[in-house]
């Protein structure tokens, strides 16, 4: 193939000027910020009118509902605990009240049987008290009784003595015997006349 060299210079120069384009092409595509590129604008307002009404559908139809229903939700379980908060709270005021009750009750029935115990042992020592008295009296009166037979009996005893010591003080004295019977009558006589002087 036989190239003239006219038509290679040519060749040449076109290439030289297609990179000569490329490069001032490159070079102004590296200077301008597509965003900030006026000649995108209008897809750009495209792209964000329906990413913005996607996103809006989106949350007014699916987000917004959950979070609504989750919400919705989480109120009325709080207001379910919060009534049966107040529910616990008045069945633990009625047990209070109960338990307090019950404890009032059990201290008026501790003292009513504190008093009727305190009363049982007082009558019990009382009936004690006088059978102790009644026995402690019978064992006094046979004592006396004791005694009394005691007495007598040596008060009997005493002027069978006294006359046997008058005949003996008699015979020693005067050397004489005396009987019983005058000496008998001589000590109710000196009786006698000591209880009319007294």
């Amino acid at each position: 193939m036989f190239v003239t060299k006219a038509f290679a210079q040519e060749a040449a120069q076109e290439a030289v000027e297609a990179a000569h384009g490329a490069a001032e092409a490159a070079h102004g595509a590296e200077g301008a910020f597509p965003p900030f590129d006026a000649s995108t604008y209008p897809s750009q307002l495209f792209w964000l009118a329906l990413t913005f009404g996607f996103l809006f559908w989106f949350m007014s139809k699916i987000i917004v509902p959950r979070i609504g229903g989750i919400l919705e939700m989480r109120q009325d379980r709080i207001a379910q605990d919060l009534d049966k908060a107040h529910e616990l709270k008045s069945e633990a005021d009625e047990a209070i009240a109960a338990y307090e009750q019950e404890l009032a009750d059990a201290k008026a029935s501790a003292n009513e049987i504190g008093n009727k115990a305190r009363d049982a042992a007082k009558s019990a020592a009382e009936a004690e008290r006088q059978k102790i008295e009644k026995k402690l009296g019978e064992q006094l009166a046979e004592a006396e009784k004791r005694i009394a037979d005691i007495r007598d009996k040596a008060m009997a005893d005493l002027g069978e003595i006294a006359t046997e010591t008058t005949q003996a003080v008699v015979s020693q004295l005067i050397g004489g015997s005396v009987t019983k019977a005058e000496v008998t009558k001589a000590l109710k006589a000196s009786e006698g006349q000591e209880k009319s002087n007294g």
